[in-house]
């Protein structure tokens, strides 16, 4: 391991998160990771028998961190990261978590090769990724592939910054879904709000209580 390797390791998450966007400020929109606070409202929105969750843009760790403290077992979560510092980032604090270096764009390869999708899908798909900076080809094509990995009961959970919904109208009436404003955190940097989707033909399901 190289001496500026060892002392990235070494470093606070934080700072490790803020180097990356002062490499990259428009693919890592924000200045500092995720809240907790942020984290609890994402996870208070998982159906209540959620057991396999993909993770999209895994960041520093917050909700992945989260996740496995609500229960999820480290083999039922696949975390998608491009950054490949961020990525080996996570490989570290996450040893037992299915890990991948790739793009969302790639989503449907990867859950497949990591046993993400048909007679084993997603639960629900967590995602911390830059939706609204995506022109709508790439959004749609994200989107649709998430709901491709889940059953048809299964629910996208989205954190944007600010109120606006973060998903093109004509992505959520093209893949025929519904989208609900969730909650809002002042106590993000920035400000934080959540968004769930599931097909206009899932039932209902209560979001997961808080512990």
């Amino acid at each position: 391991m190289t001496p500026d390797s060892e002392r990235a390791r070494e470093l606070p998450t934080g700072w490790t998160f803020f180097r990356q966007w002062l490499k990259n400020p428009i693919r890592v929109a924000a200045i500092s990771p995720s809240s907790k606070q942020l984290a609890r409202q994402m996870m208070s929105q998982l159906p209540p028998t959620c057991r396999r969750i993909i993770e999209l843009g895994g960041g520093t760790g917050v909700f992945t961190e989260a996740l496995l403290g609500h229960g999820i077992a480290p083999a039922d979560l696949l975390v998608l990261e491009l950054n490949e510092e961020l990525h080996q980032h996570l490989v570290r604090l996450f040893p037992g978590v299915g890990v991948v270096c790739g793009d969302a764009g790639d989503l449907r390869r990867i859950a497949e090769s990591h046993g993400f999708a048909g007679e084993q899908p997603a639960d629900a798909v967590i995602s911390g990724l830059g939706l609204l900076s995506m022109p709508r080809s790439i959004q749609q094509g994200i989107i649709s592939a998430a709901f491709d990995c889940m059953p048809p009961e299964g629910r996208f959970v989205q954190f944007t910054y600010g109120p606006a919904n973060p998903v093109m109208r004509e992505v959520i009436e093209s893949l025929g879904l519904v989208a609900r404003r969730a909650s809002f955190t002042w106590w993000n940097v920035p400000p934080a709000t959540v968004y769930v989707y599931q097909r206009r033909t899932s039932r209902a399901i209560a979001p997961r209580s808080m512990r």
